[in-house]
């Protein structure tokens, strides 16, 4: 089958800003993404039984989570609000979407990492769970891309330092995040044109 995604329609009104739209998932149903050395992501599934469903969120089998989990807080996000970037220096981030659809953003600017400089999006809510893991040194954040609130569970395997916080900011709406993170959170797009500072 010959490969049309490149083309353009040269008769359409508007042809030469269409986009060539990317698939979330590939032919066996797997996300299709560069992953950021040490991010993952396990998919997981609503199971309907006869009162509704259940979802798992984490089970200490899963390879996955490599330590235990040691402290769980639920944090929701307005709609249309973007909460980043974030980034931990020792510990790491286990988020769960439970309610609302939420996009995921993780950039990787460790400067010694073979995948430094990209970008993973990760689209995920309660009709699409899973959970991702988010290594120290990443900048990370999300914004809530639904219509209603959104709930997003944490387990970080390190407990929450209320002397010396491991959270690190930077305002997605800053002029340094526009300079170092090619990501525009408003149109929820990676940025092309440059790359990290």
């Amino acid at each position: 089958m010959r490969d049309r995604s490149n083309e353009m329609t040269p008769n359409v009104v508007g042809a030469a800003e269409l986009a060539a739209k990317k698939s979330a998932v590939d032919e066996k149903g797997q996300l299709a993404r560069v992953s950021i050395e040490g991010v993952k992501f396990r998919p997981t599934r609503p199971v309907p039984h006869e009162d509704g469903h259940v979802t798992e969120v984490a089970r200490a089998s899963w390879e996955i989570l490599e330590t235990p989990v040691v402290q769980v807080h639920v944090t929701t996000t307005f709609s249309g609000r973007v909460r980043a970037w974030g980034l931990h220096q020792r510990g790491s981030d286990r988020l769960f979407v439970v309610s609302g659809l939420v996009r995921i953003v993780v950039f990787d600017g460790r400067k010694d990492s073979p995948s430094f400089g990209q970008i993973n999006e990760f689209t995920v809510s309660d009709k699409n769970p899973g959970l991702l893991v988010i290594p120290p040194n990443l900048y990370h954040g999300w914004k809530n891309i639904g219509t209603n609130e959104a709930t997003i569970i944490n387990m970080p395997d390190r407990m929450y330092d209320y002397e010396k916080p491991d959270a690190l900011d930077l305002p997605w709406d800053s002029e340094a995040a526009g300079r170092l993170i090619p990501y525009n959170w408003q149109s929820c797009s990676v940025v092309i044109s440059r790359g990290p500072a």
